[in-house]
């Protein structure tokens, strides 16, 4: 009986069209993806030119999109190895395959080439990596050669067990022979390979059930050697003569077909059988590394194991005994890939906002912001909670998480506050690289800051000291207008871009920025606590005509470019952020800008590199974002929008990302709520507000704190009285929370001294007043496990509904939105506002920023403007002594009391205490 057809072309169209539709349920699910595969082609063989035809138009019906780039023969082999490069780079290139053999004049290493292909792009599946995970037992490598792949969906299409049978492939090739012989393998078939210098292969087909020819020899395989019923796959494609046709010749197989079909029960044919497959194959490939690259999975990290110890030793000396891993093998571990990835040593690792672009299609995470009820000195530990409920979320409950933290100011660190790692066991690791420079992000905006602030007083020189004509002619290099300047013609409504177009007139409107001296609101900066750079005379040198003024300095992270780096959701909006940053007003009241300046490129330019959030790890192995550090007063106190985006990219939509807001809520909530949600578009799902027992007896009226002093035994005993009136402070946070719509559940940082009376208490009042849930957690003493329970009350929150709204509407007018933020946020029964802020908010409302967010400058020791007022005081009025604008951040602030941006040393600052042993560099000191 004649054997059964193979029909290759009907198999690959069916296959085909499940492709198509598998592309269209991953569109629904993905809006706007597409797999693409990229073919790269040397020279112009003309049977390449037919199969690459061949492999468009398949892979167009079935819904890919497909960049063919061909290359000239003299393409050399690191010309080729660039492109590759290139589409690896590529994120919305889900496949590359480089079209063999190569036709080229060079010489060029086919293995060096295809072993430069991505192995997670590598849809040929001709790899090292791939080709050597096919060898090994285990689970299929993702991608795998395409032929062989073709073959065996050929050979169980026709129905039969392969387990037990014997096989017999005839040739060794790494591409088929290799490759099919493993797959039959794992399907439990006894394979005999044969080649070249094999003996009676006549014999061994002739006892084969399963044969697959793939030696590129017409007709080698007989008829007579089939044996009767076996399944025969003919891989082969060899042009013979035949002068019926029009081309003068045809193809057949290595399998001699006429005689061999009589005898076998399948057989492929040729041209029609494995050829199509193959294709067909290879956009399933390129489907499934699409797949894989959009959709999210559970992350299989290699976890630390800290050994905890009682007592619980310095922050330092657990950092220290727990090597960190390679942060390489972390980003891997959570899905960056190695093109997304800039090392800064071995544990600290920059990464690119491409990681952005590769997951637009991903659904984002669950968001939770980590706050605390307003500050004591006792501590409250709101990045110890960050980094606990992390670590138990992802290295305790198996879920994706990342903890977001801001980057600590070197002013603390070597002040009075020590580092900004978290604590005890829930800490970043290495501790000593997170608080000492990490990689540079502040000195760059200090550089950038201070070029702005030099810009500043030398235009007002200049201006001061030349003609209007000289000017010009200094300011216009070559005769032509740099693009800031074009920008600068723009807003003055200048036409004309021809510099010697110009009216008089005009010329004068260019150059003269008149800038009032008692305007200027930019400062220069510095990362250290110098209280005797609080105000300074500049200008003092011959050199500068006795055109001298008092100034300042402000600690680096208070400078605008600090909140801007944080409000930035891409390169482009920081740039554009740069342009806007208002230093002053000209003598007719008008605002100053960086770009009339024409220094706003510059600063993006020092501070190109700030874009990228810093990959760090917690002490158990888990993700930690390090990005940005504004200044928690004056500006809005949070981590960066864009490490909190790739966050929530990286967990996907069953991870989760922990945030941090600096102070209490009333600032670094209200500010993430009403300023960071705002410019991101983020919704937030929970808000977990950090308390503790015996801070609460603080607000609650107990003894003054001093740093250095012996702690009063108030705080070290029992006390449901003092705890009792200080709980009004917690209250009224869970109250303000609630008003923006989200879920709060109460983190009560566990301590040794608290007892179960106190905690009873504490937990029974935060449920009355609105909360979720409040829960013990000892995270510090015991690392992720001890915030379990907490991590468990986040998540059921998350899955309560979102009814996230905004506290006021930012086109109300600028008073409206202050009294809004004192009546609601801190219970004031309204505001003040003094002379020099009413002028100031004219001023700002004539240049057309009334309708700005606003960012509150108070202090953070008191829900009101007077520090002195724990608890949660009520019925005062607070007074807006001045506002000014951050234009570029996008927010005014106006400023209630006194507030300093230069904090100073205390009498025995925390740098008496670090050190570094110059034998091993081992650094001592920092907690």
């Amino acid at each position: 009986m004649p054997a059964e057809i193979i029909d290759g072309k009907a198999i690959a169209k069916e296959l085909r069209e499940s492709l198509k539709q598998q592309v269209q349920e991953l569109q629904k699910e993905f809006p706007g993806f597409q797999p693409q595969l990229a073919i790269v082609q040397v020279g112009g063989r003309a049977d390449s030119d037919v199969y690459i035809r061949m492999k468009v138009k398949a892979g167009t019906e079935a819904g890919l999109r497909i960049t063919h780039k061909q290359l000239p023969r003299s393409t050399t082999e690191s010309q080729l190895l660039e492109v590759i490069r290139s589409f690896n780079a590529q994120s919305d290139v889900h496949g590359i395959i480089v079209q063999l053999p190569l036709d080229t004049d060079q010489e060029i290493d086919e293995v060096t080439i295809t072993n430069a292909v991505d192995p997670e792009k590598d849809v040929d599946g001709f790899t090292r990596f791939n080709t050597g995970a096919l060898a090994k037992k285990g689970e299929l490598p993702r991608l795998y050669a395409c032929t062989p792949k073709g073959c065996m969906h050929l050979i169980e299409s026709t129905g039969i067990e392969i387990s037990g049978k014997k096989a017999v492939v005839i040739g060794r090739s790494d591409i088929v022979g290799r490759p099919i012989s493993q797959l039959l393998l794992r399907k439990s078939a006894t394979v005999v390979i044969c080649h070249s210098r094999s003996q009676n292969i006549e014999d061994e087909v002739r006892s084969a059930d399963i044969v697959v020819a793939a030696v590129g020899k017409p007709g080698l395989v007989q008829g007579a050697w089939i044996k009767p019923g076996a399944v025969v796959i003919d891989c082969g494609i060899n042009p013979i003569p035949d002068s019926t046709k029009k081309s003068g010749r045809r193809l057949v197989g290595d399998v001699e077909f006429d005689a061999a079909k009589e005898v076998a029960g399948f057989i492929t044919p040729v041209p029609g059988g494995v050829g199509p497959m193959t294709v067909a194959k290879l956009l399933e490939n390129t489907v499934i590394a699409a797949r894989y690259a959009v959709t999210p999975r559970p992350w299989s990290l290699r976890l630390l194991t800290p050994t905890i110890q009682r007592p619980v030793p310095s922050d330092i000396e657990i950092a220290r005994r727990q090597p960190p891993k390679l942060i390489s093998l972390l980003a891997s571990e959570i899905g960056i890939l190695p093109t997304e990835l800039d090392l800064y040593g071995q544990f600290k690792a920059k990464v690119r906002m491409s990681v952005l672009d590769r997951l637009r299609h991903r659904q984002d995470g669950r968001y939770i912001v980590v706050t605390g009820i307003t500050p004591t000195p006792l501590g409250e530990g709101k990045s110890t909670t960050t980094v606990g409920v992390a670590q138990a979320l992802a290295a305790h409950l198996g879920r994706n998480t990342f903890a977001c933290l801001r980057q600590p100011s070197q002013g603390p660190t070597f002040g009075i506050k020590g580092g900004a790692a978290g604590g005890g066991y829930s800490q970043v690791i290495p501790m000593e690289e997170f608080n000492l420079h990490l990689t540079g992000d502040i000195h760059a905006i200090t550089a950038a800051n201070n070029l702005l602030a030099a810009a500043i007083d030398a235009r007002m020189f200049h201006e001061s000291t030349q003609s209007d004509e000289a000017l010009y002619r200094r300011l216009v290099k070559d005769n032509k207008f740099s693009d800031i300047q074009l920008k600068r013609l723009q807003k003055l409504g200048i036409s004309a871009t021809d510099p010697e177009a110009l009216t008089p007139e005009e010329r004068t409107r260019f150059v003269r920025l008149n800038i009032d001296p008692d305007t200027i609101t930019w400062q220069r900066v510095m990362d250290t606590n110098d209280r005797f750079l609080r105000k300074i005379t500049i200008g003092q040198s011959p050199t500068e005509k006795g055109r001298t003024r008092e100034t300042q300095f402000d600690i680096a992270v208070a400078s605008e470019l600090m909140a801007i780096l944080a409000l930035s959701t891409s390169l482009a909006d920081m740039r554009a952020r740069m342009d806007k940053i208002v230093v002053a007003a000209d003598t007719e009241g008008n605002p100053v800008s960086a770009a009339d300046l024409g220094v706003s490129g510059a600063l993006a330019v020092l501070m190109k590199d700030t874009i990228m959030p810093t990959l760090m790890q917690t002490l158990e192995g888990t993700p930690v974002f390090v990005h940005a550090g504004p200044f928690a007063n004056i500006a809005h106190g949070n981590s960066s929008i864009i490490a909190d985006k790739i966050a929530l990219k990286l967990v996907g939509p069953e991870g989760v990302v922990v945030t941090e807001a600096g102070f209490g809520a009333d600032i670094g909530m209200e500010k993430f709520f009403n300023i960071k949600c705002r410019e991101s578009g983020l919704v937030p799902n929970a808000v977990c507000l950090v308390c503790t027992v015996r801070a609460l007896k603080m607000h609650g009226g107990g003894p003054k704190v001093v740093p250095g002093t012996p702690l009063a035994q108030e705080y070290k005993e029992e006390n449901l009285e003092l705890l009792s009136k200080g709980i009004c402070n917690v209250e009224q946070h869970i109250a303000n929370a609630k008003k923006f719509g989200v879920p709060v559940v109460v983190a009560i940082n566990a301590f040794a001294t608290d007892t179960e009376a106190e905690l009873n208490l504490l937990r029974e009042r935060c449920v009355a007043a609105g909360a979720l849930d409040a829960v013990v957690s000892s995270h510090w003493a015991d690392g992720g496990k001890g915030s379990v329970d907490l991590a468990r009350a986040l998540i059921k929150a998350t899955d309560e509904p979102s009814n996230f709204k905004f506290l006021y509407d930012t086109e109300l007018s600028i008073e409206e939105k202050i009294e809004t933020i004192c009546r609601e946020m801190y219970r004031a029964d309204g505001i003040e506002i003094l002379p020099e802020a009413a002028e100031k908010i004219a001023r700002y409302k004539a240049q057309g920023y009334g309708n700005l967010p606003i960012c509150m400058a108070k202090t953070h020791l008191s829900f009101s403007h007077d520090a002195t007022l724990k608890g949660a005081p009520s019925g005062f009025t607070v007074p807006i002594r001045d506002i000014r604008a951050s234009v570029g951040a996008g927010f005014l602030y106006p400023l209630c009391g006194t507030m300093s941006t230069m904090p100073g040393l205390p009498t025995r600052p925390c740098f008496y205490d670090v050190d570094i042993d110059p034998e091993t560099g081992v650094i001592s000191g920092l907690f």
